[in-house]
């Protein structure tokens, strides 16, 4: 699942590279966030669609897992980091070190 999930996003991090390298920093950094958030949105949306369809059931109980709810966490935090450095700390631009310090958090 992993590797599967790596193969998906290189095409996003070749794009959103491009435009950062373009000067399109705000692009990019939003693309990062948007192009998951809505490939969540309407995974689930359809996947639970068609299961309502199948099944005649309109609500369906969903268990998270540690893991699942970790990732949840991690994401939130790094959101709420990239929003206060950018927004309140550094005048609306994100400082390159951050870049560095959340490739750190990802590989640990």
């Amino acid at each position: 699942l992993t590797i599967l999930a790596w193969g998906n996003s290189m095409a996003d991090l070749s794009a959103n590279a491009t435009m950062a390298r373009k000067g399109l920093a705000n692009m990019a950094m939003t693309a990062c966030f948007a192009g998951p958030f809505f490939n969540i949105l309407v995974g689930l949306g359809i996947g639970f669609s068609t299961l309502a369809n199948r099944t005649g059931q309109a609500e369906r109980t969903v268990y998270l897992q540690p893991s699942i709810s970790a990732g949840f966490w991690y994401l939130a935090a790094n959101s709420a980091v990239i929003l206060v450095t950018g927004i309140f700390i550094s005048n609306g631009k994100v400082p390159k070190k951050y870049g560095y310090i959340a490739l750190t958090l990802y590989i640990c």
